[in-house]
């Protein structure tokens, strides 16, 4: 779906994507490098699919860089972005993507599941963010945080998680005020997104949902880059992705 852009909206332009390796994260990089940007993407543990990633960014004409980071730890967000900066000279637009996604219930999640999960899903963008700032001022840029529909819905098997993004929706609030008016801030939030898995419960999920389907990575990839090539003047908003499952 990605190679479905006729315009190169985002030409001249770099995007960093976390946790860009795989999965959705992949799409994302290869929509807005079909959209015309050069594209750096972090990894922790998916050296292999990084590497073809960055391979597939290239096929379209245009720079990739992957950069091993865990965005749990300072020192590596730091460098991650110092290695974006070096190879490109510039950064627009920042997708903050890298999560972890668990599901236990709640009286037995062990507090390393509860720090791995906030440090990957609410600390993580906040480094990545802080740390890309004076670029994405200079550049005038945007911030997309990827939340999620159990970020305003409890779900109970999943409620670290929820309790999680529900923290980076507000932090997508937060840094849409503080860093107005150069860089704008905005919230994806996906439902139900088939990635090849779980086939009975992707079936159950599209029947409850009112477009009768499920997502795919390639409507997530496709709101970033409204918000990515859009109008400056959206901020601080959070769309969902999820064919109507929260009404």
């Amino acid at each position: 779906m990605h190679n479905e852009v006729p315009q190169r909206a985002l030409a001249g332009k770099t995007a960093l994507i976390t946790g860009g390796a795989r999965r959705i994260g992949r799409e994302i990089a290869l929509t807005l490098a079909a959209a015309g940007a050069d594209i750096a993407i972090t990894y922790n543990n998916s050296a292999t699919e990084a590497a073809e990633t960055v391979r597939e960014i290239e096929a379209v004409g245009m720079s990739g860089l992957a950069v091993a980071c865990n965005v749990r730890s300072e020192a590596a967000v730091q460098a991650a972005i110092q290695a974006v900066i070096n190879r490109f000279g510039r950064l627009d637009i920042l997708v903050n993507n890298a999560a972890i996604f668990t599901a236990s219930p709640l009286e037995n999640s062990s507090l390393a599941v509860w720090d791995a999960v906030f440090e990957t899903n609410a600390r993580g963008p906040f480094l990545v963010a802080r740390a890309a700032l004076p670029h994405l001022r200079a550049a005038q840029g945007r911030i997309i945080n990827m939340g999620s529909l159990g970020g305003s819905r409890a779900w109970a098997g999943h409620a670290v998680y929820c309790s999680s993004k529900a923290a980076l929706e507000m932090l997508t609030l937060a840094m849409a005020k503080a860093f107005a008016p150069e860089v704008s801030v905005n919230l994806v939030a996906p439902g139900y997104i088939e990635i090849g898995e779980a086939p009975e419960e992707a079936a159950r999920f599209a029947a409850r949902t009112p477009m009768q389907r499920n997502g795919t990575a390639a409507d997530v990839a496709q709101t970033v880059l409204f918000f990515a090539a859009g109008s400056k003047f959206i901020t601080g908003q959070s769309l969902g992705v999820n064919g109507g499952l929260e009404l």
